[in-house]
C-alpha cells in the first residue's frame, strides 16, 4: 500500500467511529485483527472487535478530535495522535461510578495495515488522567 493510501484509510476508521457507523468501522479490519487495548490485553478478531465496541459505546460517548495521522513509507504502518472529547454513560467494570461526567483526554493509535485493511490497532492513553477527570466531575 502507499503512504497516501494508509494515511485515507485510517483517516476513514476515525471519521466512521466518529459518525458511530458501526458496520462501515468494522469493515475496515481484517477478519483477523490484533486490538490491544489500552492497559489491558490483547484480542484478535473482527467479532472479539466488535463485541469490544458495543461494550464501549454502552458506556462511552466520544468523538475524535484534532486527528493527526502518520505513515511509513511503504505504508504498512502508521500511527495517529488525537484528543477524545467523551462522555462517561455507563459504569466500566472496575472503574469509577459513570454520572455522565465529561472528559477531554489526549491518546494515540499504532496500525498495521494489509490488503487495505486494517490487520493491528494499539490504542494508548493515560488511564489515570481519564480516572482523576471523571472523579473530579462527579
Amino acid at each position: 500500500m502507499s503512504r497516501s493510501s494508509t494515511e485515507a484509510l485510517i483517516f476513514d476508521y476515525y471519521q466512521a467511529f466518529n459518525r458511530g457507523d458501526m458496520e462501515a468501522f468494522l469493515a475496515l479490519l481484517t477478519d483477523d485483527v490484533i486490538h490491544d487495548i489500552n492497559q489491558g490485553g490483547r484480542e484478535q478478531g473482527k467479532q472479539a472487535f466488535a463485541l469490544f465496541m458495543e461494550k464501549m459505546n454502552s458506556s462511552y460517548k466520544e468523538e475524535l478530535k484534532n486527528i493527526v495521522i502518520m505513515s511509513s513509507g511503504d505504508g504498512d504502518r502508521a500511527a495517529a495522535e488525537f484528543v477524545v472529547h467523551g462522555e462517561y454513560l455507563q459504569t466500566d467494570e472496575g472503574l469509577p461510578e459513570a454520572r455522565g461526567q465529561s472528559y477531554v483526554l489526549p491518546a494515540g493509535a499504532f496500525f498495521e495495515v494489509r490488503g487495505n485493511k486494517v490487520a493491528r490497532v494499539s490504542n494508548y492513553y493515560n488511564l489515570d488522567d481519564w480516572i482523576a477527570q471523571v472523579k473530579e466531575a462527579g
